[in-house]
């Protein structure tokens, strides 16, 4: 090969790299590993978002100096003995694969702030009760609670797993990056009517929560620019990997069962 062609090579292959980076290529952004867990570091106007996948419906958000914790459940590979101290927890709903009272303990501090549903706070004490449309502002974030409810899948008695109204989302605002925790929940009318969503944390395991067909029919209705499906159990992620091709939303699969 003569050298321009070898020039001519580089400048193509780092043009190419460029390109992915400005789609949201996921071989562009791979995790890295924290011990057990996989992270990702979000580069935001205000400094850098530490996302830990602890697992399941489980996250641990590092910002500022702030430690917010989501939906704490401990597990084998997550001993919340050895976690670092909440400064903020979101709990989304009372499940307890969602809300486990010994990490809860664990990682708890005096100066803890807790929000959580009114179902959660039959067992927490202290805590910052949001519903659907809520919003406040705690550790200088501005937080929303967005409804999170089933419309389509239903236990064997006939009422939906997760009822209108009980359960939360939330929306949490780092600075001007807008992160989408969803909880448990289908591809809701408000969901999709989201708006200027950066990172989307969206479950997708049946029978109690979505598709990658509904996952994506709503990733395609508020965009956003990154979708990590998790809650995702035995559900295979690059289905939606697959289903959202082309589009503006960058799908990037975590360890998150």
């Amino acid at each position: 090969m003569s050298s321009s062609m070898k020039i001519r090579a580089v400048v193509v292959a780092g043009l190419a790299v460029i390109a992915m980076s400005a789609r949201g290529g996921e071989a562009a952004q791979p995790p890295q590993n924290a011990g057990p867990f996989e992270q990702d570091i979000i580069k935001t106007e205000a400094g850098d978002l530490k996302i830990t996948f602890i697992g399941h419906g489980t996250l641990l958000f590092e910002y500022q100096g702030k430690t917010i914790h989501v939906d704490p459940v401990g597990s084998k590979e997550a001993d919340y003995a050895r976690m670092p101290k909440a400064d903020l927890v979101l709990i989304t709903h009372e499940h307890g694969d969602h809300l486990d009272m010994k990490a809860l303990s664990l990682i708890r501090k005096e100066q803890t702030q807790i929000v959580l549903t009114k179902a959660c706070a039959e067992k927490v004490s202290g805590g910052t009760i949001m519903k659907n449309g809520d919003v406040l502002t705690l550790q200088g974030l501005k937080i929303e609670a967005v409804p999170a409810y089933n419309i389509v899948q239903k236990r064997p008695d006939g009422g939906p797993f997760h009822p209108q109204g009980v359960g939360n989302g939330y929306l949490v605002n780092f600075d001007k990056t807008r992160v989408y925790v969803a909880g448990d929940t289908e591809n809701t009318p408000e969901m999709k009517q989201l708006q200027k969503i950066d990172i989307a944390f969206v479950p997708m395991n049946l029978p109690y929560t979505m598709t990658p067909e509904m996952v994506a029919d709503a990733a395609r209705a508020f965009s956003p620019k990154i979708l990590y499906p998790y809650h995702y159990g035995q559900t295979d992620p690059n289905r939606l990997v697959d289903l959202l091709k082309g589009s503006q939303t960058q799908v990037r699969i975590r360890k998150m069962k």
